[in-house]
């Protein structure tokens, strides 16, 4: 079965999803966990409590779990994702599912010492053609997450964004000291380059963070010189429909 939709912007749509997941048994966007299992270790421990956004059909709950983090709550807005996923893993104690929208979590606050997304907040800019003008609907759609996530963190969690979109876009998105984070980041990949984005709570952001929030929120911020193009061998082209 083809899974490409014939319009990008059905990849929003949970409709597409509900359908999609009937009949597919696993994607991994970007790559599974073993790609980038070595920069996780570094800021994920086995016995934190971990909350995955977007979890999809992906393996990568069941590796991570595999690989001993036995604590880990998964989220996505398809019920027939949520309902699949949990039979698929009803053998894995202490691995839970819930049909959430990443906006709007109800979970109460400083709930999870790692929160972790792959490639979700880069399906919200779906309709997005340039990263330099967000749509207000999308903008508030981020912050809306990002709000969330940051709220859910304990004091110390970390949040940990995996996804092709490059610093210079990305650290536009999450340099805000309203969500109290510092941000890092690492990549993996072998010919093409994914990136790790890890933001603690309740450290403040580096000098150069806080200076590119300050320019963004003057509007003074100018276009990069360079940036380098992605070769992304991903069989669906979705992530490919923004210039990130």
């Amino acid at each position: 079965m083809d899974y490409l939709p014939d319009n990008n912007s059905r990849y929003k749509d949970v409709a597409y999803w509900d359908e999609r997941y009937t009949t597919e048994q696993c994607y991994d966007w970007l790559g599974g966990f073993s790609k980038f299992q070595h920069i996780l270790e570094k800021f994920v421990k086995k016995e934190d409590s971990i909350l995955i956004l977007g979890c999809g059909n992906s393996s990568m709950s069941g590796d991570m779990y595999s690989a001993g983090y036995h604590t880990i709550t998964n989220i996505d807005y398809s019920s027939v994702c949520i309902r699949t996923m949990s039979a698929r893993y009803s053998h894995c104690p202490g691995m839970t599912w819930h049909q959430m929208d990443v906006r709007q979590l109800s979970f109460p606050d400083s709930s999870f010492d790692v929160i972790l997304e792959k490639a979700t907040l880069d399906a919200i800019m779906v309709h997005e053609k340039t990263p330099w003008e967000v749509s207000p609907q999308t903008a508030c759609s981020i912050h809306q997450a990002l709000t969330e996530i940051s709220r859910c963190l304990k004091p110390g969690g970390r949040f940990v964004s995996v996804t092709f979109a490059q610093p210079f876009f990305r650290k536009r998105l999450y340099a805000r000291t309203e969500y109290k984070w510092s941000i890092k980041h690492q990549s993996y990949g072998e010919g093409f380059e994914y990136f790790v984005y890890v933001m603690t709570k309740g450290e403040t952001l580096s000098p150069e963070d806080a200076a590119l929030e300050k320019k963004l929120l003057k509007g003074t911020e100018s276009p990069p010189t360079r940036i380098t193009t992605i070769t992304n061998d991903d069989k669906e082209d979705f992530l490919s429909n923004i210039d990130l």
